[in-house]
Protein backbone atom coordinates (compact mmCIF):
# COMPACT_ATOMS: atom_id res chain seq x y z
CA UNK A 1 0.00 0.00 0.00
CA UNK A 2 1.22 3.32 -0.79
CA UNK A 3 1.26 6.60 1.70
CA UNK A 4 -1.10 8.14 -0.53
CA UNK A 5 -3.54 5.06 0.01
CA UNK A 6 -2.79 4.77 3.56
CA UNK A 7 -3.70 8.41 4.20
CA UNK A 8 -7.40 7.88 1.69
CA UNK A 9 -8.10 5.43 4.20
CA UNK A 10 -8.44 7.96 7.26
CA UNK A 11 -11.41 8.84 8.18
CA UNK A 12 -10.12 12.65 8.07
CA UNK A 13 -12.55 15.49 6.48
CA UNK A 14 -10.40 18.94 6.32
CA UNK A 15 -11.91 22.01 7.63
CA UNK A 16 -13.77 23.92 4.74
CA UNK A 17 -10.98 26.87 3.73
CA UNK A 18 -13.29 29.79 2.94
CA UNK A 19 -12.64 32.24 0.31
CA UNK A 20 -11.01 35.72 2.19
CA UNK A 21 -9.74 33.87 5.45
CA UNK A 22 -6.11 33.25 6.53
CA UNK A 23 -5.08 29.62 7.79
CA UNK A 24 -1.44 30.47 9.75
CA UNK A 25 -0.05 27.25 9.40
CA UNK A 26 3.23 25.20 10.83
CA UNK A 27 4.89 22.98 7.99
CA UNK A 28 7.33 21.40 10.41
CA UNK A 29 11.37 21.38 11.02
CA UNK A 30 11.94 20.45 7.39
CA UNK A 31 11.49 17.13 6.24
CA UNK A 32 7.96 16.22 4.46
CA UNK A 33 7.46 13.34 6.79
CA UNK A 34 6.48 16.32 9.77
CA UNK A 35 3.90 17.57 7.43
CA UNK A 36 0.53 17.21 8.87
CA UNK A 37 -2.57 15.83 7.46
CA UNK A 38 -4.18 19.31 8.39
CA UNK A 39 -1.57 21.18 6.67
CA UNK A 40 -1.12 19.25 2.89
CA UNK A 41 -4.91 19.72 2.97
CA UNK A 42 -5.02 23.33 3.48
CA UNK A 43 -1.97 22.96 0.57
CA UNK A 44 -3.98 21.40 -1.50
CA UNK A 45 -6.95 24.07 -1.33
CA UNK A 46 -4.82 27.85 -0.83
CA UNK A 47 -5.31 30.25 -3.60
CA UNK A 48 -2.47 31.35 -2.19
CA UNK A 49 1.04 30.20 -0.35
CA UNK A 50 2.99 32.65 1.46
CA UNK A 51 6.03 30.74 2.80
CA UNK A 52 9.28 31.13 4.70
CA UNK A 53 12.79 30.11 3.59
CA UNK A 54 12.47 27.66 6.32
CA UNK A 55 10.22 25.43 4.38
CA UNK A 56 11.21 23.43 1.67
CA UNK A 57 10.17 23.90 -1.56
CA UNK A 58 8.93 20.37 -2.31
CA UNK A 59 5.64 21.28 0.30
CA UNK A 60 5.13 23.69 -2.71
CA UNK A 61 3.97 20.74 -5.00
CA UNK A 62 1.23 20.06 -2.49
CA UNK A 63 -0.27 23.43 -3.35
CA UNK A 64 0.19 22.83 -7.62
CA UNK A 65 -3.30 25.45 -7.74
CA UNK A 66 -1.91 28.06 -5.66
CA UNK A 67 0.90 31.17 -6.57
CA UNK A 68 3.63 31.03 -4.44
CA UNK A 69 5.21 34.00 -2.78
CA UNK A 70 8.05 33.83 -1.24
CA UNK A 71 9.09 36.33 1.35
CA UNK A 72 11.87 34.84 3.26
CA UNK A 73 12.33 35.37 7.05
CA UNK A 74 15.77 33.59 7.38
CA UNK A 75 18.09 34.95 10.57
CA UNK A 76 20.91 37.30 8.76
CA UNK A 77 19.85 37.48 5.05
CA UNK A 78 17.13 39.69 2.76
CA UNK A 79 13.68 39.39 4.50
CA UNK A 80 10.22 40.69 3.44
CA UNK A 81 9.70 43.28 6.37
CA UNK A 82 6.69 42.12 8.93
CA UNK A 83 4.68 45.02 8.03
CA UNK A 84 4.54 44.26 4.41
CA UNK A 85 3.48 40.56 5.32
CA UNK A 86 0.81 41.50 7.34
CA UNK A 87 -0.44 44.02 4.42
CA UNK A 88 0.00 41.25 2.29
CA UNK A 89 -1.86 38.75 3.75
CA UNK A 90 -4.92 41.31 4.61
CA UNK A 91 -4.73 41.98 0.35
CA UNK A 92 -4.88 38.62 -0.63
CA UNK A 93 -7.83 37.72 1.73
CA UNK A 94 -9.47 40.92 0.53
CA UNK A 95 -9.20 40.01 -2.63
CA UNK A 96 -11.45 36.79 -1.84
CA UNK A 97 -8.73 34.37 -1.88
CA UNK A 98 -7.83 31.39 0.45
CA UNK A 99 -4.59 32.42 1.61
CA UNK A 100 -1.95 29.98 3.52
CA UNK A 101 0.96 31.76 5.46
CA UNK A 102 3.32 28.89 6.05
CA UNK A 103 6.48 28.95 7.85
CA UNK A 104 9.09 26.59 9.32
CA UNK A 105 8.20 24.40 12.25
CA UNK A 106 5.19 26.03 14.24
CA UNK A 107 3.76 29.09 13.29
CA UNK A 108 3.26 30.72 17.29
CA UNK A 109 6.79 28.86 18.37
CA UNK A 110 9.25 32.06 17.44
CA UNK A 111 7.13 32.07 14.15
CA UNK A 112 5.81 35.50 14.51
CA UNK A 113 2.02 33.31 14.15
CA UNK A 114 0.95 35.54 17.14
CA UNK A 115 1.94 39.12 15.31
CA UNK A 116 0.44 38.03 12.21
CA UNK A 117 -3.03 36.86 13.84
CA UNK A 118 -3.34 40.43 15.33
CA UNK A 119 -2.91 42.04 12.72
CA UNK A 120 -5.46 40.29 10.68
CA UNK A 121 -7.92 40.61 13.57
CA UNK A 122 -7.13 44.23 13.66
CA UNK A 123 -7.99 43.99 10.08
CA UNK A 124 -11.47 42.19 10.44
CA UNK A 125 -9.64 39.16 8.70
CA UNK A 126 -10.92 35.88 9.86
CA UNK A 127 -8.16 33.26 10.26
CA UNK A 128 -7.33 29.95 12.29
CA UNK A 129 -3.66 27.90 13.45
CA UNK A 130 -2.97 25.40 12.05
CA UNK A 131 -0.02 23.85 14.67
CA UNK A 132 3.31 22.22 13.05
CA UNK A 133 5.67 20.03 14.47
CA UNK A 134 8.25 22.51 16.07
CA UNK A 135 11.70 22.57 14.96
CA UNK A 136 12.98 21.60 18.31
CA UNK A 137 11.25 18.07 19.07
CA UNK A 138 11.45 17.13 15.41
CA UNK A 139 14.89 18.26 15.64
CA UNK A 140 15.42 16.06 18.89
CA UNK A 141 13.43 13.33 17.57
CA UNK A 142 15.59 12.85 14.34
CA UNK A 143 18.97 13.29 16.27
CA UNK A 144 18.15 11.01 18.72
CA UNK A 145 17.85 12.95 21.88
CA UNK A 146 14.99 12.62 23.87
CA UNK A 147 12.93 15.77 24.71
CA UNK A 148 12.78 14.39 28.17
CA UNK A 149 13.43 11.15 30.37
CA UNK A 150 12.32 10.42 33.21
CA UNK A 151 15.46 10.80 35.88
CA UNK A 152 16.83 13.37 33.83
CA UNK A 153 15.02 16.15 33.62
CA UNK A 154 11.83 17.29 34.88
CA UNK A 155 11.22 20.32 32.49
CA UNK A 156 12.72 21.84 29.09
CA UNK A 157 13.56 25.45 27.92
CA UNK A 158 13.11 26.48 24.83
CA UNK A 159 14.34 29.93 23.89
CA UNK A 160 15.75 32.24 21.45
CA UNK A 161 19.26 33.48 21.00
CA UNK A 162 19.11 35.89 18.25
CA UNK A 163 19.04 38.90 21.13
CA UNK A 164 22.50 37.67 23.03
CA UNK A 165 24.35 40.47 24.02
CA UNK A 166 21.72 42.75 23.44
CA UNK A 167 19.60 44.92 26.19
CA UNK A 168 16.58 42.68 25.26
CA UNK A 169 18.68 39.49 25.77
CA UNK A 170 17.39 36.89 28.60
CA UNK A 171 18.83 36.15 31.37
CA UNK A 172 20.99 33.08 31.13
CA UNK A 173 22.30 32.91 34.41
CA UNK A 174 18.42 32.13 35.35
CA UNK A 175 18.33 29.62 32.64
CA UNK A 176 21.23 28.15 34.11
CA UNK A 177 20.05 28.06 37.58
CA UNK A 178 17.11 25.90 36.31
CA UNK A 179 18.94 22.97 35.75
CA UNK A 180 17.09 21.41 32.74
CA UNK A 181 17.76 21.30 29.26
CA UNK A 182 17.78 24.24 26.55
CA UNK A 183 17.10 24.66 23.23
CA UNK A 184 17.87 27.52 21.03
CA UNK A 185 16.70 28.66 18.18
CA UNK A 186 18.00 31.23 16.03
CA UNK A 187 21.50 31.34 18.05
CA UNK A 188 24.35 30.28 16.29
CA UNK A 189 25.95 33.49 14.91
CA UNK A 190 25.87 34.08 18.78
CA UNK A 191 26.78 30.38 20.09
CA UNK A 192 30.35 31.30 22.15
CA UNK A 193 28.46 34.50 23.66
CA UNK A 194 25.75 32.47 24.96
CA UNK A 195 27.83 29.18 26.39
CA UNK A 196 30.24 31.59 28.37
CA UNK A 197 26.87 33.14 29.52
CA UNK A 198 25.52 29.72 30.31
CA UNK A 199 28.92 29.13 32.38
CA UNK A 200 29.05 32.28 34.20
CA UNK A 201 25.35 31.56 35.29
CA UNK A 202 26.69 28.71 36.76
CA UNK A 203 27.01 25.36 33.95
CA UNK A 204 29.73 23.39 33.96
CA UNK A 205 31.96 23.38 31.28
CA UNK A 206 31.35 19.95 30.38
CA UNK A 207 27.63 20.01 30.23
CA UNK A 208 26.81 18.23 27.07
CA UNK A 209 25.71 20.34 24.41
CA UNK A 210 24.90 19.34 20.33
CA UNK A 211 24.15 21.36 17.35
CA UNK A 212 21.16 19.87 15.28
CA UNK A 213 21.63 21.25 11.59
CA UNK A 214 18.94 21.20 9.23
CA UNK A 215 17.37 18.65 11.03
CA UNK A 216 14.75 16.11 9.54
CA UNK A 217 16.04 16.52 5.87
CA UNK A 218 18.73 14.57 3.82
CA UNK A 219 21.35 17.23 4.62
CA UNK A 220 20.69 17.17 8.56
CA UNK A 221 24.45 17.38 10.68
CA UNK A 222 24.41 16.38 14.30
CA UNK A 223 27.71 17.84 16.56
CA UNK A 224 28.18 16.67 19.75
CA UNK A 225 30.44 18.24 22.22
CA UNK A 226 31.00 20.00 25.70
CA UNK A 227 29.12 23.34 26.20
CA UNK A 228 32.87 25.29 26.66
CA UNK A 229 34.07 23.74 23.06
CA UNK A 230 30.83 23.97 21.16
CA UNK A 231 31.36 27.04 19.48
CA UNK A 232 34.69 26.08 18.42
CA UNK A 233 33.68 22.77 17.07
CA UNK A 234 30.84 24.39 15.08
CA UNK A 235 33.26 26.64 13.80
CA UNK A 236 35.94 23.85 12.35
CA UNK A 237 33.31 21.51 11.48
CA UNK A 238 31.53 24.26 9.24
CA UNK A 239 28.15 24.48 11.04
CA UNK A 240 25.95 26.90 10.18
CA UNK A 241 21.98 28.03 10.81
CA UNK A 242 19.40 27.13 10.34
CA UNK A 243 20.16 24.82 13.38
CA UNK A 244 19.53 24.07 16.69
CA UNK A 245 21.52 24.21 19.73
CA UNK A 246 21.06 21.76 22.66
CA UNK A 247 22.65 22.32 26.19
CA UNK A 248 21.71 19.34 29.13
CA UNK A 249 22.19 16.25 30.15
CA UNK A 250 19.69 15.04 27.57
CA UNK A 251 22.48 14.97 24.87
CA UNK A 252 24.26 12.90 26.69
CA UNK A 253 21.44 10.32 26.45
CA UNK A 254 21.99 10.01 22.35
CA UNK A 255 24.45 7.68 22.50
CA UNK A 256 23.12 5.24 24.95
CA UNK A 257 19.60 5.21 22.96
CA UNK A 258 20.49 5.34 19.80
CA UNK A 259 24.36 3.36 19.43
CA UNK A 260 23.89 3.55 15.24
CA UNK A 261 23.40 7.04 15.61
CA UNK A 262 26.04 8.20 17.54
CA UNK A 263 29.11 8.13 15.19
CA UNK A 264 29.99 12.08 16.37
CA UNK A 265 32.88 12.63 18.69
CA UNK A 266 31.85 13.50 22.10
CA UNK A 267 34.87 15.53 23.94
CA UNK A 268 36.61 13.68 26.56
Amino acid sequence: MSVADAVARLPYAPPPFEPGHVWLAGAGPGGLGCLTLEVAAALQAADVVIYDALVDPAVLQAACGARHLYVGKRGGEPSTPQDTINRLMVAEARAGRRVLRLKGGDPNTFGRGGEEALALAAAGIPFRFLPGVTSAFGALAAAGIPATMRGVNKAIVLATGHAAGTPEDLDWAALAGTGQPIVIYMGMRNLEAIAKALMAGGLSGRTPAAILMAATTAGERVLVARLETIAERARAEGFRAPALIVVGDIVGQRRALAPRQACERMDA
